[in-house]
């Protein structure tokens, strides 16, 4: 009940762009970051991005530098990642997060269920 939900993934060809959002609970404490995180099959949870609310501070994975943009909109309690350039590499499951910071899901508090994201070949 107090989870950020996602939305916004789906299947898009190599090459292409996509835009997922994430709506923070209004249920949710008072939050000064939030981030996105990506799983693959098999694979282990990977930080992707994270935007601080109060100082707009940014951090992303090496990998997704120059292909996606995390930003905010305060007034509607949200955060997108905007994914330009998409590989099949990037194919994973993708989790919204609040209330941390850093590269290990360890460190944030709050999580969304998941948006597929599929990047065909």
């Amino acid at each position: 009940q107090v989870q950020p939900v996602e939305s916004g993934g789906g299947l898009v060809q190599a090459g292409g762009s996509l835009r997922l959002s994430c709506a923070a609970s209004a249920r949710t404490p008072s939050t000064y970051s939030m981030g996105w995180f990506r799983q693959a099959p098999g694979k282990e949870r990977e930080f992707v991005a994270a935007i601080n609310w109060n100082g707009g501070s940014t951090l992303y994975l090496d990998s997704v530098k120059g292909r996606f943009t995390i930003s905010r909109s305060n007034a509607k309690n949200t955060v997108y990642l905007q994914m330009n350039s998409l590989k099949p590499e990037d194919t994973a499951v993708y989790y919204c997060a609040a209330g941390g910071w850093g590269t290990s899901a360890y460190e944030w508090t709050y999580w969304g269920q998941g948006t597929q994201v599929t990047v065909s070949s």
